[in-house]
């Protein structure tokens, strides 16, 4: 089971501040974790890894003929919600100087 101090070392490592009242919170998400990651432990892997080896191969299609130009563009341009002439508007989502009231803000310490 982590401990707070276990967390505080985790946020020292990846430079992050973590207030007091966040440390218990994080302390179970983080024995969340490690349980679904110590999970791996129960895998039934063979021993000589090599031997069960998939070769490399390439998995990318070959290309064909493309649609025509133009085919999809209105279909697409609908599921916006505002145009201005060829240029589609979207709804603004990140707003530069503030942060979102319900997203946690961490800060990085030096």
């Amino acid at each position: 089971m982590a401990t707070i101090d276990d967390v505080k070392k985790l946020a020292a490592l990846a430079r992050m501040r973590v207030g007091d009242a966040e440390l218990a919170k994080f302390t179970s998400e983080f024995d969340a974790i490690l349980a679904y990651v110590g999970q791996l432990e129960q895998l039934n892997l063979p021993k000589d890894l090599k031997a069960g080896k998939p070769p490399v191969r390439n998995v990318m299609r070959e290309d064909g003929e493309p649609h025509k130009g133009g085919t999809y563009t209105e279909k697409l341009a609908e599921q916006f919600s505002a145009r201005e002439g060829n240029a589609l508007s979207v709804k603004q989502i990140i707003q530069h100087g503030k942060a979102f009231a319900s997203a946690p803000r961490y800060e990085k310490t030096k």
